[in-house]
């Protein structure tokens, strides 16, 4: 059974960790639709290519994959940017096999926006880390992918965000909690800027650590809600798999 509550302007909410949990937040007059899960109960895991080398591309696409294993996804969204043939700008692993090396230097666009960071699933958990500090403990991950800029470190802001900013996209990210036991995934459903995208993250789901995975091509997909964006081929999909009834 599902909770709201309205506490200064923001909607919370409390539910049962045994399950994804999508629901609208509004924060600061922006709307947000909000998936949590439970990295101890639930499976995550990191979509690029199918068994061909093909890229997937498509949340469709994933199903298809999966339905011969007897699996199909619950949540998905496009989890980091990547290039024209659909290949990862940065980081990336898929079962513990490394597909592209950390990128640890600055560069052009919001992924060289630094700090930027990478997202790392292992058993029982998952983490969003700061990519020099990623580097520096070297984790053991089943899935990662690296993008950027961060949107939390560490309890505060990048400190490039502005908040007068006037650069407004549809955006998506994910925040995970200090013990790596919650994430929680975040799609914009208006505009939004990079300040007000990581306030969310650091003000109402309150996850001390939060990456922004893109902006403008930002899709989701939630099963229990009949959500399924679509457009175009997208790079690295990061989902949560449950067993086909």
């Amino acid at each position: 059974m599902i909770r709201t509550f309205v506490i200064l302007g923001a909607v919370f909410w409390a539910a049962q960790a045994s399950a994804v949990t999508c629901e609208k937040v509004t924060h600061e007059d922006k709307r947000y639709t909000i998936c949590e899960v439970d990295a101890v109960g639930e499976e995550l895991r990191l979509f690029l290519n199918d068994e061909e080398g093909d890229v997937l591309g498509h949340f469709s696409s994933v199903n298809e994959a999966l339905a011969p294993q007897g699996k199909r996804l619950a949540f998905a969204m496009n989890a980091g940017m990547y290039h024209d043939d659909r290949s990862p700008v940065g980081h990336y692993v898929e079962d513990s096999q490394e597909q592209m090396r950390v990128i640890p230097n600055a560069g052009p666009g919001n992924f060289g926006l630094l700090p930027n960071g990478v997202f790392c699933i292992r058993e029982g958990r998952a983490d969003v880390f700061e990519t020099l500090e990623y580097v520096d403990q070297a984790p053991q991950c089943r899935f990662a992918t690296q993008s950027g800029p961060m949107l939390v470190i560490d309890g505060e802001l990048h400190p490039r965000f502005l908040p007068d900013s006037t650069s407004r996209y549809v955006r998506n990210g994910v925040g995970t909690s200090a013990d790596g036991t919650r994430v929680v995934f975040a799609i914009s459903d208006d505009y939004v800027t990079f300040h007000e995208f990581g306030s969310l993250f650091r003000d109402v789901l309150e996850t001390p650590n939060a990456l922004f995975f893109d902006g403008n091509i930002s899709r989701m997909y939630e099963r229990a809600g009949n959500r399924s964006d679509v457009g175009f081929s997208l790079g690295p999909i990061v989902g949560v798999v449950e067993d086909t009834p």
